[in-house]
């Protein structure tokens, strides 16, 4: 798929609510550059305020094939710090930052200090063979707990002074990660276990799944990001029929025509409705927000009661 690079959007995180596209209005110590929407957040809910954050990879953009423009080398070459995923989710802004960046920046991957190469998953859309892991670590929210603490022990050592305040930030929206994790295996449990089975338009959803006892059957994305042939189409059709899998689960972001197809002939259900690197519109434009949606949307689909949610904050 190809992309034309819209301008960069820069954005004023606050920990009241959700970042605003737009130049800041405040000037902080520090001006943080992160890659995707829920990276973006997860760090604005530590910061609190307190630095200007740059979005590298605009929402609705793949960021699997994004490539940075003279937009984004700018911005990094501005940025006191850079929170990129890894797990080469971001391969080409990455070795642009590694190439460019402002003296004595740090450039800080998540991923790798979340989980250890022994814990990394591989599917259809990321086999092994190619040796790209799945990158999708924030879907499992004890791992996007993990990237918060990461945030906050980097802008501590870089921001002493406001290293209390950082603490305290993360302290709040840890406990709210932590609802969210209870929330959702609440209401995956009530799922009837023949129909825990998650067939999607990408590979997203391996970190989840593995947290919350689901199956992820397959993915129509391919591992060069193209179509799938007709053999793999009709391989998922025939899977899916031998399975009976309720429901297959498409993109509110990105349109597939094939997933379409697949739940239409194999009498499925066809939901597209699912997100994962970019957040719902307002008032629930957060991670948790997005999290809270997809599993509702799961749940619900699959025969399962997602009322557990409703008590998850997602502003």
């Amino acid at each position: 798929m190809r992309w034309i690079a819209p301008l960069l959007a820069v954005l004023l995180a606050g920990a009241a609510g959700p970042a605003c596209t737009g130049q800041s209005q405040a000037v902080g110590r520090l001006t943080i550059d992160v890659s995707v929407a829920p990276i973006r957040d997860i760090v604005a809910h530590i910061v609190g305020g307190r630095a200007r954050i740059v979005q590298l990879v605009p929402e609705g953009v793949d960021s699997h094939t994004f490539e940075p423009s003279p937009r984004t080398a700018k911005a990094l070459r501005q940025a006191d710090v850079v929170f990129l995923n890894g797990l080469h989710l971001e391969d080409p802004t990455l070795n642009l930052a590694r190439a460019d960046h402002r003296r004595g920046a740090a450039i800080v991957d998540l991923g790798n200090q979340t989980i250890r190469p022994d814990q990394y998953q591989f599917d259809f859309t990321f086999p092994r063979s190619k040796g790209d892991p799945n990158p999708h670590l924030w879907m499992d929210p004890v791992y996007a707990r993990r990237y918060a603490e990461v945030v906050n022990d980097t802008l501590s050592t870089r921001v002493p002074a406001q290293a209390s305040t950082f603490r305290a930030n993360l302290a709040r929206y840890a406990a709210v990660l932590d609802d969210l994790d209870k929330a959702i295996a609440a209401s995956v449990a009530t799922i009837p276990p023949e129909q825990r089975k998650l067939l999607t338009y990408h590979d997203s959803f391996a970190y989840f799944a593995t947290r919350y006892g689901m199956t992820v059957i397959g993915a129509v994305q391919p591992a060069d990001f193209s179509e799938p042939t007709p053999r793999e189409v009709e391989a998922l059709i025939a899977q899916v029929k031998r399975e009976h899998v309720p429901a297959v689960f498409g993109s509110e972001v990105f349109s597939s025509s094939v997933l379409q197809q697949v739940a239409k002939e194999a009498g499925a259900r066809y939901v597209d409705k699912l997100r994962d690197d970019q957040l719902p519109p307002a008032p629930n434009h957060t991670y948790v927000g997005m999290m809270v949606e997809d599993v509702s949307t799961i749940v619900s689909s699959l025969g399962g009661d997602a009322t557990a949610l409703r008590g998850v904050p997602t502003r």
